[in-house]
């Protein structure tokens, strides 16, 4: 019983922060941005508290437990034997199997209704959530307007990459950084390439119940170092391209540190050491920001770092931990940083609806361009420009949720060519190592492959260039949710002659395509949550896979089988970056973690990647 001097108190202010946070894990960028303004948020006393992942949703079970205690107390025959689930929206009507049974005969006179609403809530509490996204990110891009598109069809997407999300449908809440996920059923049985089933996993493989480590049982723990030092999520994480001891990282704090692991194994008995802080550069964002790191991007010569930020602020520090240039043009969260291939310019891509060409080494603006800003003419919210990449180093290309791929010059402020096919925002963009195609991905579903070479062909870019038509792009289709990330394989391996491309999707696969014929040619069905990120290892033989799930899946690109995996515990498990290194004799893998740790391999340790 409540004394006098222990009320019950809910304020306004604490169901807005925790609505706030509820936004922010989902991946709902512009729901939060809003709230945080129209409920004065930022002048909280709570914005500085640590809101764990899914409190709202672990407080909202809780308030289930006490509806069950509440409509169970009095225990009577109905009540002791109740059948019905409890939810938040539906009402309980105590019931039991012999109760909801049709009745026997035409005299039956049971007050109960014969058909019933039955909610999918069971009556455990709702467990806590262990993974989650850009979100980015990795994915982590969301949006509280709604569209009418097929996303409406498809089913909710779980979970997303580093807060990245996409539009909200008007009938689904397509939130990519869900709460709470169903668990597979352990008889489930995954279809494989060719639509063949795969053995079920041993009772002693569960991915939920299983400590953290490879999972095999001959890797030898030591090729496998833990780095902490981040006191939140880490988000993103970069090799340095010139001196491969420097590994830099980021975390939801906004505290960038970069690693120093110089000494590598130089006998089969000497492993990587566990490394030391190099640098850190503190926590970025002023106290009540939201400073999630989205990008961490090193220029060709390895000593200049790009760091992007939800702050809205744009940071070039040095391989030595200190700040080289800071910019607070950008009015919106910065999404992507890109050095061009000879490092002289720098590119950024913001929530704002615009992309920026930075000229680094005199630390100034060179053009800001607003060509994904304020085009509403398809019905949904696009000023946003989510990723950009260089197609030479006057050439870039952008892309948001306009849902359209912007091929841009620096010296001009229009598209030279505006390609367009996908039906909803479009997440990532890529271009191949030529130059000559970009891939992007969508959550639509699909990806596509854009050829440059014909465009550039022509004698001179020219402004107003007719748009490109969805028949001019290669589509990959297959997923069935948002695909989050793309990567085309290094020109070292091919399939028959032709690059191969490998997307990630939030509909828990990976898969490999044939980039000119659009064929898929491998679908990775081991994750049992949403992918976040993938990458080739630089000489292409395989392509790492990490998700919300915890697991880092490496396969082979030639093969297509698995050829081994890591678990990040079962305690905020989620892999939400990985970057690959092969340079001056080291082979190595970074993993940035939600368990706030960065793990490292040694591959050159691991018999199955040599």
């Amino acid at each position: 019983m409540m004394t006098a001097g222990a009320p019950l108190r809910i304020t306004a202010d604490e169901l807005n922060c925790l609505i706030y946070s509820y936004f922010q894990d989902s991946g709902l960028v512009h729901s939060a941005f809003t709230i945080l303004n129209e409920g004065h948020i930022q002048n909280s006393p709570y914005l500085a508290k640590h809101i764990p992942r899914g409190e709202l949703i672990d407080l909202l079970g809780k308030a289930l437990l006490y509806l069950e205690v509440e409509a169970h107390w009095r225990p009577d025959a109905i009540t002791t034997d109740c059948q019905v689930g409890f939810s938040l929206l539906e009402p309980h009507i105590c019931s039991s199997d012999a109760i909801m049974k049709p009745p026997v005969s035409s005299s039956s006179t049971s007050a109960v209704p014969l058909s019933m609403p039955q909610p999918q809530t069971s009556l455990l509490p709702i467990p806590p959530p262990s993974a989650s996204a850009k979100v980015s990110s990795s994915s982590i891009k969301s949006s509280s307007f709604v569209s009418q598109s097929k996303t409406s069809q498809l089913p909710p997407v779980e979970a997303g990459s580093k807060r990245k999300s996409s539009p909200v449908a008007v009938d689904v809440p397509t939130e990519k950084r869900q709460k709470t996920e169903p668990q597979p059923s352990t008889s489930q049985i995954l279809l494989g390439r060719n639509g063949q089933a795969s053995k079920p996993k041993p009772a002693k493989e569960s991915k939920k119940t299983r400590a953290q480590g490879p999972g095999d049982d001959e890797t030898d723990l030591r090729s496998i170092r833990m780095l902490s030092g981040h006191n939140t999520e880490v988000f993103v994480c970069a090799w340095n391209p010139a001196s491969p001891d420097i590994l830099s990282t980021g975390a939801k704090d906004s505290e960038v540190i970069l690693w120093d692991l110089a000494k590598k194994a130089t006998s089969p008995n000497e492993f990587v050491t566990e490394g030391h802080m190099l640098a850190s550069l503190g926590k970025l964002s002023q106290a009540g920001q939201q400073g999630d790191l989205t990008s961490l991007h090193w220029s060709h010569d390895g000593q200049l770092l790009a760091i992007g930020s939800y702050d809205s602020v744009l940071r070039v520090a040095t391989k030595r931990g200190t700040i080289w240039m800071t910019s607070n043009l950008h009015e919106g969260p910065i999404f992507a940083t890109r050095f061009s291939r000879k490092g002289a310019m720098l590119l950024t891509a913001s929530l704002d609806g615009t992309a920026c060409v930075w000229d680094v080494t005199n630390k100034k603006l060179h053009r800001q361009y607003r060509s994904h800003k304020g085009n509403l003419t398809k019905l949904i919210f696009s000023d946003s420009c989510l990723d950009v990449d260089w197609i030479n180093d006057k050439i870039f290309a952008s892309t948001g949720a306009d849902r359209r791929v912007l091929l841009m010059h620096i010296d001009q402020d229009e598209p030279i060519k505006i390609l367009e096919g996908h039906e909803e925002e479009v997440n990532q963009i890529r271009v191949n190592s030529a130059g000559t195609r970009i891939a992007s991905c969508s959550d639509d579903g699909t990806s596509r492959i854009w050829r440059t070479d014909n465009i550039f062909a022509e004698p001179e870019g020219i402004p107003g260039l007719s748009n490109s038509t969805p028949d001019n792009a290669v589509v990959l289709q297959g997923h069935s949710e948002p695909v989050s990330a793309v990567a085309w394989c290094p020109a070292a391996v091919l399939w028959n002659g032709h690059e191969i491309l490998a997307t990630a999707s939030f509909d828990k696969t990976a898969r490999l395509w044939d980039s000119v014929t659009g064929d898929c040619l491998a679908t990775f069905t081991d994750h049992f949550r949403p992918v976040y990120t993938l990458t080739f290892c630089p000489d292409g033989r395989f392509v790492a896979t990490g998700g919300g799930d915890g697991w880092l899946y490496v396969y082979s690109t030639t093969t297509h089988k698995l050829v081994w995996s890591w678990f990040a515990g079962a305690d905020r498990p989620g892999v939400f970056e990985v970057d690959w290194q092969m340079k001056n004799g080291y082979n190595r893998i970074s993993l940035a973690l939600e368990a706030r740790k960065v793990m490292v391999l040694d591959c050159t340790k691991i018999p199955a990647l040599q």
